[in-house]
């Protein structure tokens, strides 16, 4: 399990549009979600690369789904470390 990042790090990863709004339907859920419904935006390479920035920064986990994958918010873990950043900064967030 990765740790979460520095706040630096998760503010900067929630500051880019895309990557907020997979954050947001997430929490929406609250369960794992399919990679494919959290973006409806930008190609299929340039998801890849916000996921990849997400779990960096320690904000989402990854979990195998058949031949795809799907994703989980690590509300708690964030949460942890920077208590009522995350639902301040979602709950704040324009919706798509």
């Amino acid at each position: 399990m990765t740790h979460v990042a520095d706040l630096h790090t998760v503010l900067a990863a929630l500051a880019e549009p895309v990557r907020l709004e997979m954050t947001r339907r997430l929490f929406v859920t609250g369960e794992a979600v399919g990679c494919a419904a959290l973006y409806d935006t930008v190609t299929k390479a340039t998801a890849s690369h916000h996921f990849k920035i997400l779990r960096e920064a320690g904000i989402v986990e990854r979990h195998a789904l058949g031949q795809g994958a799907a994703y989980t918010l690590r509300f708690e873990e964030v949460e942890a470390a920077y208590p009522g950043l995350l639902a301040a900064v979602l709950n704040a967030a324009p919706t798509r």
